[in-house]
């Protein structure tokens, strides 16, 4: 379909949006979209709006390939018009209220936010400063990291352990007189779970030796778990006003474009957050989105069996040619290539092949994010090729 500029314009104001931007917000035609946009619109704009078409494989952010579920997706589309004019308030207490029910938590224990990641701003916010560092692993998810050197806190980085787990009790220990413990649980990028006793005790240990730190427990990926022995630490927010969880519904619910995450904990504990939150930062269609699907269980259960599937795949790929993998209760591996991982990355990129960034100190190490079980076939075919090439 040819696409002019004039039309596609006319497009969206006659209320054609829906049907223009169907292929794209699936995500499996996102490459025909963004190739009639970058045609009709100058070269300059195009490049710059990054609206050429996207490598052939994208395996480094950790994205669900699948998209959001059919009921998410006709949420966006019948809020497309009405509802974009429209201030997100009473969208996100809907959300809110959503969740609460979905949880069965108090309403005043929920936080939305615009993706976890501003849960982790408000947070890092909130409770770090230049005499109270923050506290993470190394390696792990690096947004509090960045947002504590935007406001002058110190960040203690502690090794994760041989095994790639993070060492929570050297975490433990370099608590005290912190202003925030991060725990990434399942870890990003090592993809390594602490099971449900483990991080009870850490807490513990934690606050019994600093009871004015906070923990900050990241649960990005936990629907992925299937580790008989971890459990959500949802509990130990609601005990403690020095637990928070956060959440997102950027992985498995396949909604990384659309920006919604929350926190759940102590009603003061979240308003210390809420100081920091941006105003109307979740929108009308990522409220709605998430909200619709948060019914959908059967989608859920069918994104991890499809997610298991490929990882798997892709597992054995690796270890049929000698590569040491490790364990994955997340939508990602992190293989030891055995050799510096920005000459593997750059490799593979070659291939129109995306693949992770370097994960310090880890300098082997690759993060392979899981694609459609397609995308994975052609992927390790490249991967085998990239290893053997040295």
């Amino acid at each position: 379909m040819s696409v002019s500029r004039r039309s596609f314009v006319k497009s969206v104001g006659a209320g054609g949006a829906g049907a223009l931007l169907a292929p794209w917000i699936t995500a499996r035609g996102q490459e025909a979209l963004a190739g009639e946009v970058a045609a009709a619109w100058p070269a300059d704009l195009a490049n710059e709006l990054r609206l050429a078409a996207p490598a052939a494989i994208k395996l480094d952010s950790n994205e669900n390939p699948n998209g959001p579920c059919a009921a998410s997706l006709e949420a966006v589309r019948s809020n497309l018009l009405g509802g974009s004019s429209r201030y997100p308030g009473r969208w996100v207490e809907a959300l809110r209220q959503g969740l609460a029910a979905s949880l069965d938590l108090p309403p005043e224990n929920l936080l939305p936010g615009c993706g976890s990641g501003e849960i982790l701003r408000m947070t890092v916010y909130a409770f770090t400063k230049p005499t109270r560092p923050l506290i993470t692993g190394a390696p792990s998810f690096e947004d509090p990291t960045h947002h504590a050197a935007t406001i002058g806190s110190p960040v203690v980085a502690v090794p994760v352990d041989a095994q790639l787990r993070l060492d929570l009790a050297g975490m433990a220990e370099a608590a005290r007189g912190a202003g925030l413990v991060f725990l990434c649980n399942p870890n990003n990028p090592t993809a390594t779970v602490h099971g449900a006793g483990a991080v009870q005790d850490f807490v513990a240990h934690v606050l019994r030796a600093s009871p004015e730190t906070t923990v900050l427990i990241d649960e990005a990926y936990h629907e992925y778990v299937e580790d008989p022995t971890y459990a959500t630490a949802i509990p130990l927010a609601m005990e403690n006003p020095r637990v928070v969880v956060c959440r997102t519904f950027s992985k498995v619910h396949g909604m990384a474009g659309l920006r919604v995450g929350y926190a759940i904990g102590h009603p003061e504990t979240l308003k210390a957050m809420d100081r920091h939150r941006l105003r109307n930062a979740v929108n009308v269609l990522g409220a709605s989105a998430a909200l619709a699907s948060l019914a959908e269980r059967d989608h859920i259960e069918r994104e991890r069996r499809l997610n298991r599937e490929a990882r798997e795949f892709t597992r054995r790929g690796f270890e049929n040619i000698g590569y040491r993998v490790g364990p994955s209760e997340a939508n990602f591996l992190m293989v030891d290539v055995r050799r510096d991982s920005r000459d593997f990355q750059a490799a593979c990129r070659r291939y129109d092949v995306l693949v992770g960034r370097p994960f310090p100190p880890l300098t082997t190490h690759a993060r392979i994010s899981i694609g459609t079980m397609e995308e994975m076939q052609l992927a390790v075919e490249i991967f085998r090729k990239v290893l053997r090439e040295g």
